[in-house]
């Protein structure tokens, strides 16, 4: 029986630097992205003094750029929603830095408190509101960035289908 681990057998990794992977400037998977939006939620220096509020709509403010993806951060006081929507060919990561929003999807509705954060893909249809008292704060990641985000009727507003 042998009594080598692994490690012995094969090396220290970090001894053959062909075989490490250099760290990426821009992220390219889901998992790097989401990794972003958790890094600049974690930094508030880097974008708490740019947060307003506005009173007759949810604010946003286009805070980073990258090759294919933009960083936004929003605002919503209580009351304040997005409507039913999708993001048209981008995908994203919503991540609430700051109070409590609430998804709504054919699937259900879901509270999301700081920190949460929301995967999606291309086609993903949902409405966030601030069902809160309190105001909330959240950052969004689109890749590629986003140019359209075509609006839905609400399921409750829809025209029931007619058979014959």
């Amino acid at each position: 029986m042998n009594s080598d681990n692994d490690l012995q057998i094969a090396g220290d990794i970090l001894e053959v630097p062909h075989l490490l992977q250099p760290p990426r400037e821009h992220p390219a998977t889901v998992a790097e992205f989401v990794g972003l939006a958790r890094s600049i939620a974690a930094d508030r220096d880097q974008w708490a003094h740019l947060v307003r509020f506005d009173a007759t709509t949810r604010w946003y403010h286009r805070l980073r750029t990258g090759p294919g993806y933009e960083v936004w951060l929003l605002s919503w006081l209580p009351g304040q929603g997005s409507g039913r929507h999708d993001h048209g060919r981008s995908s994203g990561v919503l991540t609430v830095v700051e109070g409590t929003l609430t998804e709504h999807t054919v699937r259900g509705t879901r509270a999301l408190g700081a920190g949460a954060q929301r995967v999606f893909a291309p086609g993903y249809v949902h409405e966030v509101v601030n069902d809160a008292l309190e105001p909330a704060v959240s950052l969004h990641v689109y890749h590629p960035g986003l140019t359209e985000m075509p609006m839905h009727a609400s399921p409750h507003c829809e025209a029931p289908s007619v058979t014959a």
